[in-house]
């Protein structure tokens, strides 16, 4: 192929791109990248138990102490907690999720099922 032949070429695609709208672009981009074949395809691994997840965020935690950022991973939920700490004295400036939220997340896990009437 002559460079004439490509730049039609990529002129016409160019072209084909701009009248799509962003959402278009982002479906077709995603499409192609998740073919099989393709290289995010092959690379995709399942998600990370918390096993697996805890000498990665030790290391986090090792860099980020001096911030006064702490990150756990909570046992009963599976997530990871993030504290913002003071530096001086150790006290929790703020958690995310909240205290609250946790306890009603365990609270709700635990009551899984019950919401529903088995009689009709």
């Amino acid at each position: 192929m002559n460079s004439s032949s490509i730049d039609a070429i990529n002129l016409a695609q160019t072209t084909q791109l701009n009248m799509l709208s962003p959402r278009q672009r982002l479906d077709d981009a995603l499409e192609v990248l998740s073919a099989p074949g393709s290289q995010l395809s092959e690379n995709r691994q399942a998600e990370p138990t918390a096993g697996e997840l805890v000498e990665p965020i030790q290391r986090i935690n090792e860099v980020m102490r001096e911030r006064g950022i702490e990150f756990e991973i909570s046992e009963d939920l599976s997530r990871v907690i993030t504290r913002v700490v003071d530096r001086d004295s150790g006290d929790v400036i703020r958690q995310i999720p909240a205290e609250e939220v946790i306890r009603i997340a365990e609270q709700l896990q635990e009551m899984r099922g019950r919401f529903i009437s088995l009689e009709a």
